[in-house]
Order: C-alpha cells, then sequence, then structure tokens
C-alpha cells in the first residue's frame, strides 16, 4: 500500500511539472493593444460592458461595409480586402466578442442572438443607417442571422465560406477522412482535453489548425500564427472559445433563409475542407437573390489566399448594388 501510494505521488509530482513545462499562459493585454491595435484601431463600448476592438476606414460619405470574421480570428484577417476598399468605400470591421483585442463577453453570452445584436450596435454607435454585412465562416452565420432579423438596414450581404446553413460534410473522392477538417476545432469540442487547452495551448498546434484551413500554405506564415496564437490567449479568450464549442450547432432555419430577399453574393473556396463547397452551394439555391463564385485550389479564407479574385467578384458586385460616389 506504501509503495502504491509513493508511485501515485510520484506520478502526480510528474503531471505538476510537465503542466508547469507546457503551460502557455494568457498574453499580456496592454502587449497585446500595442502590438496589434495600434492605429486606426478604436475601442468604443458598445452596452453590456462590452468594449470593442475596431477599425473604421475610408470616407464617411460612401457605402459602409461591416465585415465579420470567422471563429478564433479577428479583424486582421480583412486586411488585404480593406487595403483595395477604403479609397472608396467605408470599411468597418471589429473583433466579434471571445475574439481580438475586445476579449470576453461580460455576460459569457456566445449565442447567435448576442452576436447578431453586437452588430446592430456597433453599427448605431458610428450611425450608420444602413450598410452592406459580410462574413467569413462563423462571422457569415452572423451576417445572415442578422439579415433574416434585420433586412431593412442591409444594402447587400456577403457570404465567404460561411456557417450558418447545415453543415454539409460531403468527403471528396481521394480525400483521406482523417486529415480532414480542422485540429484546433476538433481538440475545442473534446470533453476533457478542451479543458487543458485552456491552459496549454502549443504555438504548433496554431500553426498546424491554420494551415489545414487553407490550401495557399503561405497564409499560414510565421506572422499570421504568431497572431492567431497570442490573441487567442488574450485574457478570457480561450475559455470563451471553449464555452462556444460547448454549444451545439444550431443551424439557421432553412425557411427563414429562403425569406432572405438582401441581394447576396456568396464567394466560396472549392477546397474548403471545414465547411465544403457543397455548403456554399446550397445556400445559393436557397437564397434568392444570390450569386455564387467559386474558387479553385482555394481552401476556408478566399478572402487572404485569393484576394486579386475575389475583390475582383465582390467590386463587380459592389458596383450594382453599392456604388461609390463618383469621385471629382
Amino acid at each position: 500500500m506504501k509503495w502504491l501510494l509513493r508511485g501515485l505521488l510520484a506520478l502526480l509530482g510528474v503531471l505538476v511539472i510537465a503542466f508547469l513545462v507546457f503551460r502557455t499562459p494568457d498574453t499580456d493585454p496592454a502587449a497585446m493593444r500595442a502590438k496589434y491595435g495600434g492605429p486606426p484601431s478604436q475601442f468604443v463600448a458598445i452596452g453590456d460592458g462590452v468594449r470593442v476592438h475596431l477599425r473604421d476606414e475610408g470616407p464617411r460619405d460612401a457605402p459602409a461595409i461591416i465585415l465579420l470574421h470567422g471563429s478564433n480570428a479577428d479583424l486582421h484577417t480583412w486586411q488585404p480586402w480593406v487595403e483595395a476598399l477604403k479609397t472608396r468605400y467605408r470599411v468597418i470591421r471589429f473583433d466579434q466578442v471571445g475574439h481580438g483585442l475586445t476579449g470576453p463577453d461580460p455576460r459569457e453570452d456566445y449565442s447567435t442572438a448576442n452576436f447578431v445584436a453586437d452588430i446592430g450596435e456597433v453599427a448605431d454607435m458610428l450611425g450608420l443607417t444602413t450598410f452592406i454585412l459580410g462574413g467569413n465562416s462563423m462571422g457569415g452565420k452572423h451576417a445572415l442571422a442578422y439579415a433574416i432579423a434585420h433586412p431593412e438596414r442591409l444594402n447587400g450581404l456577403v457570404l465567404v465560406d460561411g456557417s450558418g446553413g447545415p453543415m454539409l460534410k460531403i468527403a471528396r473522392k481521394g480525400e483521406d477522412k482523417k486529415d480532414s477538417g480542422n485540429i484546433g476545432f476538433t481538440i475545442a469540442r473534446m470533453p476533457g482535453v478542451n479543458l487543458i487547452a485552456e491552459q496549454i495551448t502549443p504555438r504548433s498546434l496554431i500553426r498546424q489548425s491554420l494551415e489545414q484551413s487553407v490550401s495557399v500554405k503561405s497564409v499560414a506564415s510565421p506572422a499570421a500564427v504568431d497572431r492567431y496564437w497570442e490573441l487567442l490567449r488574450y485574457p478570457g479568450n480561450r475559455r470563451a472559445t471553449l464555452a462556444r464549442f460547448s454549444q451545439p450547432y444550431d443551424p439557421l432555419g432553412a425557411a427563414a433563409i429562403a425569406k432572405v430577399q438582401t441581394p447576396t453574393l456568396i464567394l466560396w473556396g472549392e477546397e474548403d475542407r471545414i465547411i465544403p463547397v457543397e455548403a456554399g452551394q446550397w445556400l445559393a439555391r436557397t437564397l434568392p437573390a444570390s450569386t455564387l463564385r467559386i474558387y479553385p485550389g482555394i481552401g476556408h479564407l478566399p478572402h487572404e489566399e485569393a484576394p486579386a479574385a475575389t475583390l475582383a467578384d465582390l467590386e463587380a458586385w459592389l458596383a450594382q448594388h453599392a456604388p461609390p460616389p463618383k469621385q471629382g
């Protein structure tokens, strides 16, 4: 019995030492704001104790576009689009609660309804009556949910590999099912293991997760991996991530989606292994005023993987539905 007790104590000691060695602590908020929140960033209160990190660029009299990032991403994901659009459009992007420099929701409310309410509060705070709303992945779901709830405020909707509809998991010929999806998202859904991830989040895991999300591997640059890794460890964001992934997936109703009359541009990477292109095709069939563009050789982040191609389609669509003011 004495030897068993000594063995258990030794094992406990090894586990404690391993935890201390491999633990990745939260990042320092001030350091993160200095690194990722410089001009033109703003930190503004929108209600319920939320202080949102946002960027608002471009002419104030131009058509406004609000862009929503995906799960575990942040407003920097839209940088290629912003650089191209901000001379003719007012481009707004913000870190949604539980992400980036906004940090966790004070009420720990990560429901779709709360994300939708935040969109409206940001628009109200900026004095926007109507606007174009776009989103990638999780942000696409929130954009689509906003279109269902508040169609009167939208001039257009842009869904980039957006969630929200039925999750169509259709295996492609020749695809290794064991290597599909995203390891980071998988771990976040695993009971027990996900709790460890709140304290032990190696950079290599974030690198692998980002590389699995894209087909153009240059998007998973060392700087991008650092940003994802550091902002995931912004105080409260890891716990918020676990809270979001602990909730069952709640797709938006097909009948509600079919009633959306807002002009919609759907952009999709043909090689998306997180939300397959079949999901985009389903949205195109269901949304009555939609246009679908599919990009061969592109994964889950077309706006970063193929900025020139996606911008060409976006700007042609914007010229029809929200033309910028004539210059000169």
